[in-house]
């Protein structure tokens, strides 16, 4: 039976078509759990796409493993007094894989892209900027319309990450050339992403793999069977039931840290036909719903305990967390209450999830629970890219879906709510928590700006566009012969140190 499931495994790695380059040394292989979206960082906003843009593009700042913004493209930066000019120095060994140079025009051209192409999804996230300049080469300057807070947190992923200015089309994602480590060689969809070493990287000093294969394998038994076979050298979001067993496994070691963002439910109030249902129109159904889950059994059925159940757009221990806003106890007869209220006496409604195993048992056990308070969940499942389509087109009534987190709160929460939020798919809109929120990104003081966002979220629990579940510790399984793996809170793989023993 092992012999078959391994076999069965690499079938569907496609490793059959290059055994070599399985079995090269210089090949490090990571098993993803989906396929990316488009490999355009102003377009993309999935999880894996991050991962593999870690290798292909540079950005002008990155994070550390304590969440301090650290030098890339960037080697300095500076706010003028009055928050309305940030100046920045940047590199001037640095090339595009294509051999042009970067300099402050080619960020100039990435940035101003970002904040202008119709379908940018960064361009709430650099909405405070009014104009780029680029005074010499090695200088960029940008003007600010108001204050903002936000503004080198959104810039440490794909806001600041740079694409050759020549290659800047409508064919981009075909052939995406950045600035990183590595360059793009191919992809199959829902299958892999190759990258290869770029030499005339102003680091490459630091990457030892020649070159990076990234699997798409939603399935997670297949995806660990991969690993404990050597088809895979490393893979991301091990499943909680198989912790313990990969932590028992001497050929394994297992790396976790508490991720930056949430999990939830995201629910179609006000985009298009689907909306048009009593979970969309009517907030006394959303709460009914929020009520009928119990996010403790939830983490201890789905995730052996492992996730922290939540009911806030913020991880546990994050300072902007709201005290006034405990996670709530579940409470059937209060639900079945407010459906009474909405004159309702059972709801039917649609829930997107992903098809993988874990998304699927937990539409499931979310399913039961509503079910008792007299909501029933029809469970469709998709690929991830589909799922995020449909999001994106309103073609969704609910959607169990996350975010990965960023570390300045409002990366957690405007571009998702805020009316002209980019990713804000329900269409979901309130005019003071634009105001509130608009307001928090112009503050530097925390407990000022923390007086917004409880604020916000004392309107958003009681309106639920989003139904707040668990935050996911991400766990990452290696090979026990990678070493130089840093497990970094944003739940990247960084590949800068990375070798084989």
């Amino acid at each position: 039976m092992k012999r078959i499931v391994l076999l069965a495994s690499a079938a569907l790695l496609g490793l059959a078509a290059c055994p070599a380059q399985a079995q090269s040394p210089s090949t490090l292989r990571i098993g993803l759990q989906e396929d990316p979206d488009m490999l355009d960082p102003h377009k993309a906003r999935t999880f894996v796409g991050r991962i593999v843009f870690m290798g292909l593009c540079d950005r002008l700042v990155d994070i550390d493993p304590e969440l301090k913004i650290i030098p890339r493209l960037a080697t300095e930066w500076s706010f003028s007094g009055d928050g309305l000019t940030l100046t920045m120095k940047l590199r001037t060994d640095a090339k595009f894989h294509d051999g042009e140079t970067f300099n402050a025009e080619a960020a100039k051209a990435n940035l101003e892209r970002a904040m202008t192409l119709p379908d940018s999804l960064r361009k709430s996230e650099l909405a405070s900027v009014e104009s780029v300049s680029a005074p010499d080469p090695a200088t960029l300057v940008l003007k600010l319309k108001r204050p903002d807070a936000t503004l080198l947190a959104q810039l440490t992923d794909r806001a600041g990450m740079m694409l050759s200015p020549k290659s800047l089309g409508p064919d981009i994602t075909a052939k995406p050339i950045c600035s990183g480590p590595y360059q793009f060689v191919e992809r199959v969809q829902n299958d892999r992403i190759v990258l290869e070493k770029f030499k005339g990287h102003w680091e490459a000093d630091k990457y030892q793999f020649d070159r990076i294969v990234y699997r798409a394998i939603p399935d997670t038994t297949v995806r660990l069977a991969n690993l404990r076979a050597g088809e895979l050298d490393m893979l991301e979001r091990l499943a909680p039931t198989d912790v313990k067993s990969a932590q028992g496994d001497k050929s394994l070691k297992v790396q976790s840290t508490a991720n930056l963002g949430y999990q939830g439910i995201t629910i179609n109030t006000n985009h298009g036909d689907a909306a048009n249902q009593p979970m969309g129109k009517d907030k006394r159904v959303r709460q009914a719903l929020s009520l009928s889950i119990d996010r403790k059994v939830l983490s201890q059925v789905v995730f052996e305990g492992l996730y922290a159940p939540m009911n806030q757009p913020f991880n546990p221990g994050n300072q902007y967390l709201s005290a006034a806003l405990p996670v709530p106890e579940r409470d059937v007869a209060k639900a079945k209450a407010l459906l009474k209220e909405a004159g309702q006496s059972k709801v039917s409604v649609e829930l997107f999830v992903t098809n993988n195993p874990v998304d699927a048992q937990l539409g499931q056990v979310i399913q039961a629970m509503a079910q008792e308070a007299g909501i029933d969940i029809q469970i469709r499942s998709s690929e991830f890219a589909s799922q995020l389509r449909d999001q994106q087109q309103g073609k969704f009534q609910m959607s169990r879906i996350g975010w990965s987190g960023r570390i300045d709160p409002d990366g957690n929460i405007h571009q998702f709510v805020t009316t002209k939020g980019n990713q804000n798919d329900g269409k979901y809109s309130n005019a003071e928590v634009d105001r509130l929120l608009d307001e928090a990104r112009t503050i530097y003081d925390v407990a000022e700006r923390k007086k917004r966002y409880d604020a916000a979220q004392k309107i958003l629990q009681d309106e639920l566009p989003i139904v707040y579940l668990y935050n996911q510790t991400v766990f990452f399984a290696l090979r026990s012969n990678i070493q130089g793996f840093v497990i970094n809170p944003d739940g990247m793989i960084r590949l800068s140190g990375l070798k084989r023993s």
